[in-house]
């Protein structure tokens, strides 16, 4: 059976599923619950200087006939008094040794305040430091979260001065919303920080209630952009984590992958691509801390038939396989194919070749059933238009 513990830097875990830093890691009731599920570490929900949220802070998108298929937030961070949560980490230590503890930060924008934070904190026993660097909404306007993570040189400043205090592992969250990931994970690997995780909430509008006219989530009658998270932002994640594995200044450091993991196959996926372990939230929230177990064992049964003994013997191995388009075989040429066998003869391939593809699909009209075959000499074949 294959192993699933991580150890991230130096920090160990029975197996590389954490909690994100979001609403179910924001109190000790929700840590234990979780961690009493299986949950292999957690970070814990942001700390800084103590704020009052909005009502209502959260909408939901909708796709396809199926309910929240990802959130949106306008959450801040946490806004329960800082002793309160330091204390409740404590005891979540105390009780479960055996779990990842890190504590999500984002301190005021002075050297002082992060120091400060940072004491306070290591003294509970966390055993690393998230830097929120990418809230997208609300903290910005404080010059905090992605204000940090959008420029390279103050995301670089803000990780002296954690390194300068810091004697347990530091990880810089780094934001999406930028053309390129890659300048500011550099400028932080340079400033000192021991590990990378990826991608924060993509700034967003969810829709629009057309009754209302007003975008959600409605604040008396006003919104502002939120952070989306969910199956929709893993593509995207991937993308920019591969760029991360791919640099060779931001490829020294370990990563934690984070965006749209909803199942053992989108686990899979990160770690192929260079994550060391992944965090979890939207599918959490949505399905509950139970998911874990279909996590843990979803990936064990295919590092089972794969003959993958642990997490190492994988990780990173797509990295090489992404490659510059101009490097791309140009000869190399696939041909679709029907199984007939499991063709349930709904005609969606067939419509979608014929008026906007190629035209490589013949319908057969039957009794009772229509089948489809493929023109091969017409597949992915491009046409010369006489003009």
């Amino acid at each position: 059976m294959a192993n699933l513990s991580a150890d991230f830097l130096g920090i160990k875990s029975p197996n590389p599923f954490w909690l994100a830093s979001a609403p179910p890691t924001d109190k000790k009731i929700n840590v234990l619950r979780a961690f009493e599920a299986g949950w292999g570490g957690v970070v814990w929900k942001t700390l800084g200087s103590q704020v009052k949220n909005v009502s209502s802070r959260y909408s939901a998108v909708d796709f396809n006939g199926g309910r929240v298929m990802g959130f949106n937030n306008i959450e801040l961070i946490s806004d329960r008094p800082l002793a309160i949560n330091l204390k409740e980490i404590e005891e979540c230590i105390r009780l479960f040794p055996d779990r990842a503890m890190i504590v999500s930060l984002m301190a005021d924008n002075n050297k002082e305040s992060w120091h400060e934070l940072i004491k306070q904190v290591e003294a509970t026993g966390a055993h690393g430091l998230e830097l929120n660097f990418g809230c997208p909404h609300g903290m910005t306007e404080r010059g905090m979260g992605a204000a940090v993570g959008q420029d390279p040189e103050i995301a670089r400043m803000v990780v002296e001065w954690v390194m300068e205090k810091a004697t347990i592992p530091v990880i810089t969250k780094l934001t999406p919303n930028v053309h390129s990931v890659v300048p500011t994970g550099k400028a932080v690997v340079e400033a000192g920080t021991d590990a990378l995780s990826l991608i924060n909430t993509i700034q967003s509008v969810t829709g629009i209630d057309l009754d209302t006219l007003v975008p959600n989530p409605n604040v008396a009658g006003k919104s502002v952009y939120g952070g989306y998270c969910g199956p929709a932002v893993k593509p995207i994640a991937l993308k920019m984590l591969t760029t991360i594995s791919q640099n060779p200044v931001t490829s020294k450091v370990p990563i934690s992958g984070i965006g749209g993991v909803s199942n053992w196959k989108d686990a899979a996926e990160f770690l192929l691509l260079g994550a060391s372990n992944v965090q979890v939230c939207t599918a959490a929230m949505k399905y509950g801390f139970r998911i874990v177990e279909d996590l843990c064992e979803g990936l064990s049964n295919w590092m089972d038939e794969k003959g993958f003994a642990t997490l190492n013997d994988f990780i990173g191995k797509s990295v090489p396989n992404i490659t510059h388009w101009e490097d791309l075989d140009i000869n190399y040429h696939i041909v679709a194919n029907i199984n007939q066998d499991k063709c349930i003869h709904c005609g969606l391939c067939y419509i979608a070749c014929e008026d906007t593809s190629h035209q490589s699909i013949n319908l057969n009209y039957g009794n009772p059933y229509n089948t489809y075959t493929i023109k091969e000499e017409e597949c992915n074949k491009e046409k010369v238009l006489n003009t």
